[in-house]
């Protein structure tokens, strides 16, 4: 049996497993595989080829009242005619048509002060559901999810990213297949599948791009492995933009227009949300700060092949680097002793700075340092009005983020700051998981894939 930890935000328990690892076979051939069909047909009823019935312009028109039937923002018809500003006849041919999808239910009928009494209107969130997983430096969280962004299960994978895509794949296909058959008797249609991955994205094709901490992943086609073997649609974005994500739907970020969110863990980057929306640049690229240059040294070798990088001298693998050295030279009897049992990690230099070790306060404030430097320019630059800190240097304690403000605060204009507020993240390790959930949903339902799907297969087919 897996070992249990407590998921307080989801009153769910989160099984932490150690699993072996086998081949994936022909799932990893370069050339196209056919779909698992045995599997689709139990799991994906329908799936296949999309139809395009709807038009964009209907679909746009049919999510706007599903929006605010999913938000709560209108229960009834008449809240949907009060708040869609759309004419009661379209309303009622597209609600009709978001019945017919099983997308809407009708419940009880309301009682009201006076007038006809309406029925209620409710998101059926379990029409489909989201397979969805975090993949870490050193571990990754797997789970599934209703169309609401509930997270049903939620497991944790210790991993190492760099032993490649092959056997990261095979982890994490075993540990999906596990949560299918955990929940067979539930009858799961699954409607997608969201991913977020340690490394640089070309968000359109879901291949990674160099990433310096995957060896082995470049260009490797993870959304083809998993849609051969699920049969549905796959979404791949860098592990700090699902992050934003999950903070901007279940997280600190709610109700906030324009953030930065950035992960200080083994290596270091920012994911931007503007106007409420995450912005990705035009290849993906966008927010990777840990690669911006932020001093003139030239002998420390980022893993990007440059040098003087903000992630190559404050990111946690320096860290880690450093501290290894100061070890060496005793100047740190604290990492001189963790070092004989295993070799110096950044969780060592964290858990150095939080019990008082002097050598581990100095190298975690030189980190906070530039990182508040880097982010003093995106101020000044972005004027978000918030920016939250996650990954594991957080766990150094408040002076870590107490340093960082300071600087930002210090060196930023006073107009970019004067409503500017610098947190932790509230979601902690889970905000990526939920993060990844919401990068399927969202694209389900975006109004140009919505309308290749929507009362054709009625799931969403493959991309």
């Amino acid at each position: 049996m897996p070992a249990l930890e407590f998921d307080s935000a989801t009153d769910n328990a989160v099984a932490v497993r150690s699993r072996s690892v086998v081949g994936l076979g022909n799932h990893l051939t370069c050339g196209p595989s056919k779909p698992d069909t045995e599997r689709a047909a139990q799991h994906f009823p329908g799936s296949g080829y999309p139809q395009a019935v709807v038009t964009e312009e209907q679909a746009q028109t049919l999510l706007q009242i599903l929006d605010l039937v999913r938000t709560g923002s209108a229960v009834t018809r008449p809240d949907l005619v009060r708040t869609s500003e759309l004419g009661r006849a379209v309303i009622a041919q597209r609600l009709e048509q978001l019945i017919a999808l099983d997308l809407v239910v009708e419940g009880d009928v309301l009682a009201v002060p006076r007038g006809r009494s309406p029925r209620g209107l409710q998101f059926n969130k379990t029409r489909g559901y989201i397979l969805a997983a975090d993949i870490g430096a050193q571990g990754m969280f797997v789970g599934l999810s209703d169309l609401a962004g509930g997270i049903l299960e939620r497991v944790y994978l210790p991993h190492d990213v760099g032993s490649g895509p092959d056997e990261t794949l095979t982890v994490v296909i075993a540990e999906f297949d596990a949560i299918l058959q955990k929940r067979e008797d539930f009858n799961v249609q699954l409607w997608g599948i969201g991913i977020g991955i340690p490394g640089p994205v070309e968000f359109a094709t879901g291949r990674a791009v160099s990433p310096p901490i995957m060896p082995g992943w470049n260009e490797f086609d993870i959304r083809r492995v998993l849609q051969d073997r699920y049969g549905v649609p796959v979404w791949i974005d860098n592990d700090v933009n699902v992050m934003a994500l999950g903070e901007l739907r279940a997280g600190a970020a709610v109700g906030h227009r324009d953030v930065v969110v950035v992960k200080l863990s083994t290596g270091i980057g920012a994911g931007l949300i503007s106007n409420g929306v995450l912005h990705r640049g035009a290849q993906g690229a966008a927010g990777d700060i840990g690669h911006v240059n932020v001093g003139d040294d030239s002998t420390t070798l980022c893993r990007c092949g440059n040098t003087g990088c903000l992630e190559a001298l404050a990111g946690g693998w320096a860290l880690s680097q450093r501290g290894a050295e100061l070890a060496a030279s005793g100047e740190s009897p604290f990492l001189t002793q963790r070092a004989q049992h295993h070799p110096l990690a950044a969780a060592d230099i964290v858990a150095g700075a939080a019990s008082g070790d002097r050598v581990s306060v100095v190298l975690m404030r030189e980190s906070a340092r530039l990182v508040g430097d880097t982010l003093a320019r995106i101020v000044n630059f972005y004027n978000p009005s918030l920016i939250l800190l996650g990954g594991r240097l957080m766990l150094a304690g408040d002076a870590y983020l107490a340093t960082v403000r300071n600087i930002v605060y210090s060196r930023s204009l006073p107009l970019a700051t004067r409503e500017l507020v610098i947190a932790k993240v509230a979601l902690g390790e889970r905000a990526a998981l939920h993060g990844a959930v919401a990068l399927a949903i969202d694209e389900i339902f975006q109004p140009s894939y919505f309308a290749t799907w929507a009362e054709g297969t009625q799931v969403p087919s493959v991309i």
